[in-house]
């Protein structure tokens, strides 16, 4: 077993047993096994070259799907007389002087092409349609849960990856948990949907395809690992309250830098 394979294994068998122990053997086991020191393992990845591989015809980015507040120029190249400008609706819908209502936000400029020209056609002879983005509405994402700045996110262009989503928000704070980040996204009919992601494999440089692109207007969130739970109830229940005559250090992340300590009893003012 390699390195990163025993080091994800250890660390998933970690969660595994804090997830289904009970609060108390939880608290037991934080004193033996919560830090885990970090284990991420670059020596088997490919070197960066020393320039980044322009993006050309083989590396095509993925075609622009207009977006609610993108504006658009609809040009009528036989009818100039209907050109206009006209602002993709919060429904993704567009209003123009021929087609009162047509769908827009998520479709490319040439399939809203050939929509209008069907809905034009209704009223013109052999309607020449073509629009053209105006101006693209910013997009917007959203992270929330275990980060240090959580936050909406904005920006123009192609949607952040997961990574950098997190990475605006100030990364994730010693209580997440890594491997299970969720999105909550909205699918069809506004119907909101959750994904998850093994934010760890990014971590750890073992899955780049785990570096997700984001949708606009997706939630990003980082959940509590059980380890944290399990410390904020021994913090409530246990010192608070019980007074213990005990106390334990945990190891995160780094040992030579993170560690965390209880006090005990003696300790307590």
């Amino acid at each position: 077993m390699d390195t990163l394979s025993g080091c994800s294994a250890a660390s998933q068998g970690v969660r595994q047993r804090l997830r289904s122990s009970t609060a108390l053997r939880g608290v037991v086991a934080l004193s033996a096994v919560i830090g885990m020191a970090a284990c991420t393992n670059t020596s088997n990845l490919p070197p960066a070259p020393p320039e980044p591989v322009a993006l050309g015809p083989s590396l095509p980015l993925p075609p622009y799907r207009i977006q609610v507040g993108d504006v658009l120029d609809i040009r009528m190249l036989l009818n100039p007389e209907l050109n206009e400008q006209v602002t993709v609706l919060p429904d993704g819908s567009i209003s123009t002087t021929v087609v009162r209502h047509a769908d827009a936000a998520g479709l490319t400029v040439p399939a809203l092409d050939a929509e209008l020209v069907r809905d034009y056609s209704s009223t013109l002879q052999n309607p020449r349609v073509s629009v053209v983005v105006r101006s693209f509405a910013p997009t917007r994402v959203y992270v929330g849960g275990q980060v240090n700045n959580p936050g909406e996110f904005i920006t123009v262009g192609p949607a952040l990856t997961l990574s950098q989503a997190i990475a605006r928000a100030g990364g994730t704070k010693l209580s997440s948990d890594d491997g299970d980040v969720f999105i909550i996204r909205r699918g069809a009919d506004d119907r909101p949907e959750f994904l998850s992601v093994k934010y760890n494999d990014i971590q750890h440089g073992e899955d780049p395809a785990a570096d997700v692109r984001l949708a606009p207007y997706d939630v990003v969130y980082v959940p509590k690992s059980g380890a944290a739970e399990v410390y904020k109830w021994y913090n409530q229940y246990i010192q608070q309250f019980a007074n213990p005559s005990f106390g334990f250090s945990y190891i995160v992340n780094n040992p030579a830098t993170s560690v965390i300590t209880t006090p005990s009893a003696a300790t307590v003012p």
